[in-house]
């Protein structure tokens, strides 16, 4: 009996499958076509993932944080300022007691022997400046020189051992949505570390101001104490000075501005052997294209520097560029703001040869300029320029700045006027408007003039 129910059961499976093979052979042959070699078909989802790990590694910041944290410094700038009863320019203040005032920020060690920089405005009107460092060692600080316009100076403590330092990145290398980090004392917090992104490049904050800038622009968190602190990259490289942020409440939100690195070094390095900064420029003006611009001049360009005016005198014209002509890039840097002119002229010096790409009534050309020194500026109401090979003889002079227009109406009172020549400030002798780039209004004692019949006149400030 179950012999029996056993054969039965597997005469069952076995017409079963047999059964079910013939089937899927029968299927498969008249209902199938298959193709050799075809890759199958791929399906998008809603998300993906990456098993990469670089990206996440990139965003060890520990090793630059190592590098730097004991390279930048805290500076405590000591004034005294006084109350004027008026002021040159003829507002009144009242009272004439002095007061002390304390200012802080932070400052990057440059050099093993103590050459610091900073920002102009950490170490301004300063009577003392005393640094820390972040082993806790104190120095008192001597200027070197500062530069008001890119708001930078250079310090000097004396050592005696060899001090860390930052070296010098290539912020002209450096892209957007690159990581960095922001080291400094916000605060009065010692040895702060940040990190962001790289947010934009060549930013002006105000084009209308008349001042050179070209920041980098940042999202890592800067607050009252960075300014003069350092900007860098995930190697530890030094690719910005951290100057100023844009903010309403006075703190931070989101948005900070550094000098970029290649206009520091070039500043720190004219600074430290020239006492002054040497700026190499083209001898133009004009404006940055945008749509309306390019609708008003009737150009097909919307991005450029147009020229609106040749300076006689400087590289520009030597070379023969034209008024109208649309600057596109000079060497390897395109130009598309003003700003991005300024900022990359900024690292040149006079002497130096740049070659300019531009556009005229439609063709392009490219021509070598060679950089030259200003020989125009206005200080202090004066529009000055350095005086001719004919004024020369007129003065009897070698070198000289002499006062092309006057808008001083109290210098006007004083009997100073068009034709004037200057002679000295502060006792200290003006050879051509380039020595006056830099010149700090709030250290004016005195400046001698001389006139057209070669009488002298010393007008001395109080």
């Amino acid at each position: 009996m179950n012999m029996k129910s056993t054969f039965k059961t597997l005469l069952i499976a076995a017409v079963s499958s047999f059964m079910t093979l013939t089937a899927y052979v029968y299927l498969s042959d008249e209902n199938v076509e298959i193709v050799e070699n075809e890759k199958p078909s791929l399906i998008p989802t809603a998300y993906t993932f990456n098993s990469n790990k670089v990206a996440a590694e990139m965003t060890d910041f520990t090793i630059a944080a190592e590098k730097t944290v004991n390279a930048v410094v805290h500076v405590k700038n000591t004034s005294i300022q006084k109350n004027m009863i008026s002021s040159w320019f003829g507002n009144y203040y009242g009272g004439e007691d002095e007061e002390k005032r304390i200012g802080t920020g932070s400052g990057v060690i440059m050099s093993p022997d103590g050459l610091i920089i900073t920002n102009y405005h950490v170490i301004e009107g300063a009577s003392e400046i005393e640094v820390t460092s972040n082993k806790n060692k104190t120095y008192t600080a001597e200027i070197i020189g500062s530069d008001p316009n890119t708001d930078l100076a250079v310090l000097k403590i004396k050592v005696d051992e060899a001090l860390p330092f930052i070296p010098f990145g290539d912020s002209e290398m450096a892209r957007i949505g690159e990581w960095v980090l922001a080291v400094g004392n916000p605060l009065n917090l010692n040895s702060t570390v940040t990190a962001g992104i790289i947010s934009a490049k060549s930013r002006d904050l105000n084009e209308r101001d008349g001042k050179n800038q070209s920041f980098i622009q940042t999202d890592a968190a800067v607050n009252v104490g960075n300014s003069g602190g350092a900007l860098v990259n995930t190697n530890g490289e030094l690719i910005g000075i951290n100057t100023a942020i844009s903010s309403i409440s006075g703190g931070f939100v989101g948005y900070s501005f550094a000098v970029p690195s290649n206009i520091v070094r070039k500043i720190f390095e004219d600074l430290v052997e020239y006492g002054n900064v040497q700026k190499g420029l083209l001898g133009v003006s004009g404006t940055a294209l945008n749509t309306k611009l390019a609708e008003k001049y009737e150009v097909d360009e919307t991005q450029g520097f147009m020229i609106g005016e040749i300076i006689p005198g400087m590289g520009a014209s030597q070379a023969g560029l034209q008024v109208g002509d649309i600057i596109k890039k000079v060497d390897g840097t395109e130009i598309n703001t003003f700003s991005d002119l300024t900022g990359y002229l900024s690292t040149k010096r006079p002497g130096e040869k740049v070659v300019v790409f531009y556009n005229r009534k439609g063709k392009d050309h490219k021509i070598d300029v060679i950089l030259k020194k200003t020989n125009v500026t206005e200080f202090l109401g004066m529009f000055l320029k350095n005086i001719d090979e004919e004024e020369k003889e007129i003065f009897n002079l070698e070198k000289g700045v002499i006062i092309q227009d006057l808008r001083n109406n109290r210098l006007y009172r004083y009997g100073i006027d068009e034709g004037f020549v200057i002679l000295e400030i502060n006792k200290k002798k003006i050879n051509e408007v380039a020595d006056l780039e830099s010149f700090d209004l709030q250290s004016l004692n005195s400046i001698l003039f001389l006139k057209p019949n070669g009488e002298k006149e010393r007008i001395i400030f109080e």
